[in-house]
């Protein structure tokens, strides 16, 4: 166990988030993870949560909680922390979802092209069944201008993993060259915001400090 593990107390905590990103972002703050992740219908809770809110429309950043928070509680693991979380992308009060196909990544980076977008990433931590802490923050994204055929090279350059993130992009990757300004903390671009999370965990008594 390294000193920086040394600050954690008790079991593993419990990553319901098949995410490498998430996990690294965590081992990198001397957190040891166990990954489990969950198995739930996120696109099924979306329509649910969107049918409720007038007009149709959509809270993204209700959304990504509500998400991180079904995620927790959807792993079993008695005594032990978990921790669920999610990411929504929302433009003009419009929510984006994970891309399909790359012809869908292609209109999705179209429609955020030259424009600025909001990124919510939130958690929720669960124990036996209850939450015991959750939190979302939100950073702001300014893509740059970018012709058809630019869009259509950086997909082709991304492969599959086009698909792997909300709006097509992964800023850790190719995808910062799709942008001219980015407001906000960096773990929350990354999907799971750690100065409100590592907050919780110290309230919660599994981290010193």
């Amino acid at each position: 166990m390294t000193q920086l593990h040394s600050l954690w107390r008790g079991a593993p905590l419990v990553l319901a988030s098949a995410s490498p990103t998430r996990r690294l972002l965590l081992e990198s703050a001397g957190i040891p993870v166990v990954v489990r992740p969950a198995l739930i219908d996120e696109r099924a809770l979306e329509r649910q949560m969107d049918d409720h809110l007038p007009g149709g429309g959509v809270d993204a950043r209700r959304t990504a909680t509500a998400l991180a928070r079904a995620k927790a509680l959807a792993v079993v693991a008695p005594g032990a922390l978990v921790l669920g979380a999610d990411q929504t992308l929302s433009l003009d009060g419009h929510g984006l979802h994970k891309p399909a196909t790359a012809e869908v990544a292609r209109h999705q980076i179209a429609a955020l092209a030259g424009r600025t977008h909001d990124l919510n990433s939130a958690f929720a931590l669960v124990r036996d069944g209850s939450v015991v802490a959750e939190s979302v923050w939100s950073a702001r994204l300014t893509m740059r201008p970018l012709s058809p055929a630019f869009i259509a090279l950086y997909v082709d350059a991304m492969g599959e993993a086009v698909a792997e993130s909300v709006g097509g992009y992964k800023l850790e990757g190719l995808g910062i060259h799709l942008f001219e300004r980015i407001e906000g903390d960096q773990s929350t671009i990354l999907g799971l915001p750690l100065l409100p999370l590592l907050a919780a965990f110290r309230q919660c008594g599994v981290l010193d400090g």
